[in-house]
Order: C-alpha cells, then structure tokens, then sequence
C-alpha cells in the first residue's frame, strides 16, 4: 500500500487549495446518509427485507490513534465516515436490487463493465423462461 507523505510547500498549498473542495462533500455526504436512512429503516421493515447492519460498514475510530496530528485526525475521521457511508449505500441498494430485479445485465463482447458481487446468482439477461419460473416461484411463496 502506497502512503502519500509529500510535505513540500508547494505540496502543502495545493491540499490547503485542495482542502475546501474535499470538505465540501460532507454536506451532500450527511443529506444522503438521513435519506438513505429513512429509505432503509422503511422499505427493508415494510418488504421484509433484512437490514445491514451499519456498524459493519460506518467505522470511525482511526482518529484516536495519539501518533497522528490533529489535521490527520480530522481527515481519517471524515473519510472513516464518507467511505464508510458510501460502502453502506452500496450494500443497501445491492439488497434492493436483489428484490426488485435479479437479472444481469447485457453483457458485450470486450465489455469493460464491471459486474457487481451480488450479480452473480442474478437471472441471465434475456433468460425469460427463467424469469417467469422465479416469478411464479416468488408468488407462490408470497401466497403462503
């Protein structure tokens, strides 16, 4: 793992210049944090959805480590929190697919895309046959 250590002055102004453009996230970051929330706590309750445990993804803990500057404090604390965040959301809106749609997507040659984890018990994309007999399937065990 590469550290980035650079303490030129020249470096030092650009993370000063940096610096109001990375911190400005934290407001869309916490606006999508209260939804996501909400979204969460409502739709998985009333769906029957299994909720994901936040704690296993939103950890803030590096900024009690004494041999880190106040500065380097602040910048893991925030991006404990914002990749942390972003993880969760990932994990939340993989479950949500897996309700709504289990099908993969298309899938050209050299395609450069990259196929989600969760995918991988997905349908086959154009695999109709398949996806009538899970519909029925998910029916009749809604039914019981």
């Amino acid at each position: 793992m590469k550290y980035h250590f650079d303490r030129t002055y020249a470096h030092r102004i650009l993370q000063l210049v940096a610096a109001p453009f990375i911190f400005s996230m934290i407001i869309p970051i916490v606006i999508l944090d209260v939804f996501l929330e909400i979204y969460h706590q409502v739709t998985f309750r009333l769906l029957s959805i299994p909720r994901i445990p936040r704690g296993d993804y939103v950890r803030i803990d590096r900024h009690k480590l004494s041999y880190l500057r106040p500065a380097q404090k602040v910048f893991c604390a925030y991006c404990g929190y914002a990749n942390g965040l972003l993880h969760y959301a990932v994990r939340i809106a993989a479950e949500s697919e897996k309700y709504w749609c289990g099908i993969m997507h298309k899938m050209n040659k050299n395609d450069s895309f990259i196929v989600p984890e969760h995918h991988k018990d997905f349908i086959e994309y154009g695999d109709e046959k398949t996806y009538r007999a899970e519909l029925e399937r998910a029916k009749s065990e809604a039914k019981k």
